[in-house]
C-alpha cells in the first residue's frame, strides 16, 4: 500500500511545485513588464517636454524681428550675430545649452547659434524630413535622422503670408541620459545603421550590432553587455536578462511613424528590485520626482559656476533628495563648502535649523 502511495504523492508534490513556480514566474514577468511600461511611460514624458519647451523658444525667435528681417534680406552675418547674441544670453542667465539655426525656404543654412561655418548649405539631401512642409505650414517636432541624429524642432517664418525660412532648435538626448542615469538606468539611444550615409557626423561613433549610438554620455561600461545579446529575442521579447543585468526595448520611430531605431534601458537586479518593490503609482512617481529635483538642483547647484553652491543651508536641504548613487559625491562636495565656514558660523547655522529627531521607543 505505501509503495502506491509514496509515487502518487510524489507526483502530487511535483504538480504543486510546478504550478508554483509557474505562477511566481507569471508574477514576476508582469512586474517587469510593469517596471518597462513605466519607463517608457517616462520616457514619452522626456521627449515631450523637450518638445514643448523647444517649441515654445522657436515659436518666440520666429517672432523676433532682427531675425525675420536678416532672413528677409538676407543677411547671413546679421542673422549670425542677433542669434548668437540671444542664445549667449540663454546660456549666461540659465545655464543652458540652446542650438538653433536658422534655414532659407529652399533649406540651405541661413545662420546657427553656435557656429558660421556652414553657412548656404543644403539640407534636402540630409533632411527628409522637411519635404513636410511642402504640404503644411505648421510647425513640427519629431526625432529625426540626419547629419546628427536629434530632437528638432522645426518652425516656419512667415512675413506678410509670405514663406521666409525656417527656426530650427535641435536638441539631443543629453538631459534625459541623465535623468534616467540619476535613477540608477542607463539610457542608449541606438539608431539603425542604415542611416550611416547621411549621418555624416556619427560615422566615428561606437556602434551596436547593426545600430550606430546615438546619445553621447551614455555608460559605455555596458556596451560589450550589449554587443553580446541577440537583438532578435530583445526586440520580441522586449526584454533580456544576463545574469544581474537587464536589458528592455523600446522602438524609436520619427514623425513619419517610421521605424528608426531603438531605445535600451539597463539596469541591474538592485535597481530592477527598487522599481519592483515601488509598484504603485505613487510611489513610483515619487522616484521620478526625485530625480527631477536632484536634476534641477544640480543644474542650478553643481553646473553653474557662477553660483556655486547657492549656500550652504541649500546645500545641507538638498541631501534628502540625493539618490544613493549620487550620495559619494554629495558627501565629498558637502565637505569642501563645510570647510569654507568657521567654527562659529556652523553652530550659528546648526541652530538656525529645524532639527526635527523621531525617537522609537516604548511606554513602560
Amino acid at each position: 500500500m505505501l509503495k502506491k502511495i509514496v509515487p502518487i504523492f510524489l507526483i502530487i508534490i511535483a504538480i504543486l511545485l510546478y504550478l508554483l513556480f509557474s505562477i511566481r514566474y507569471v508574477i514576476d514577468n508582469q512586474k517587469i513588464n510593469y517596471v518597462l511600461d513605466k519607463f517608457v511611460l517616462t520616457l514619452e514624458a522626456q521627449i515631450k517636454n523637450e518638445k514643448m519647451d523647444a517649441l515654445k523658444m522657436a515659436i518666440s525667435l520666429s517672432k523676433n524681428s532682427a531675425l525675420v528681417d536678416a532672413l528677409e534680406n538676407d543677411d547671413e552675418d546679421l542673422g549670425y550675430k542677433v542669434l548668437s547674441d540671444i542664445t549667449n544670453e540663454i546660456k549666461e542667465e540659465t545655464n543652458i545649452n540652446i542650438r538653433v539655426q536658422i534655414l532659407t525656404n529652399d533649406y540651405h543654412i541661413f545662420a546657427r547659434s553656435w557656429d558660421d561655418v556652414y553657412t548656404g548649405m543644403p539640407l534636402e539631401d540630409y533632411r527628409s524630413d522637411l519635404e513636410y512642409f511642402e504640404f503644411n505650414k505648421t510647425p513640427r517636432s519629431s526625432i529625426e535622422t540626419g547629419r546628427l541624429l536629434s530632437i528638432k524642432t522645426t518652425v516656419p517664418v512667415f512675413k506678410n503670408n509670405k514663406l521666409l525660412g525656417f527656426i530650427e532648435i535641435i536638441s539631443f538626448f543629453d538631459a534625459i541620459t541623465d535623468f534616467f542615469k540619476n535613477m540608477g538606468i542607463d539610457f542608449y539611444v541606438l539608431m539603425d545603421d542604415k542611416y550611416y550615409n547621411i549621418a555624416v557626423f556619427m560615422q566615428e561613433n561606437e556602434t551596436i550590432n547593426k545600430y550606430i549610438i546615438a546619445n553621447r554620455n551614455y555608460n559605455y561600461n555596458n556596451i560589450e553587455l550589449l554587443r553580446s545579446i541577440n537583438f532578435k529575442n530583445l526586440k520580441a521579447d522586449r526584454m533580456l536578462q544576463v545574469d544581474d543585468d537587464y536589458i528592455f526595448y523600446e522602438n524609436m520611430f520619427n514623425g513619419s511613424g517610421e521605424s528608426i531605431g531603438m531605445f535600451a534601458f539597463v539596469l541591474t537586479q538592485k535597481y530592477l528590485n527598487y522599481f519592483i518593490e515601488d509598484q504603485d503609482e505613487a510611489s513610483f512617481l515619487i522616484s521620478l520626482v526625485k530625480s527631477s529635483l536632484y536634476d534641477a538642483a544640480k543644474d542650478t547647484s553643481y553646473d553653474n559656476k557662477s553660483k556655486d553652491f547657492l549656500n550652504l543651508k541649500s546645500l545641507l536641504e538638498l541631501k534628502e533628495e540625493v539618490p544613493k548613487e549620487q550620495r559619494e559625491e554629495y558627501v565629498h562636495k558637502a565637505y569642501q563648502k563645510l570647510e569654507e565656514y568657521s567654527k562659529e558660523e556652523l553652530i550659528q547655522l546648526m541652530l538656525e535649523q529645524k532639527i526635527v529627531k523621531k525617537v522609537d521607543g516604548k511606554i513602560k
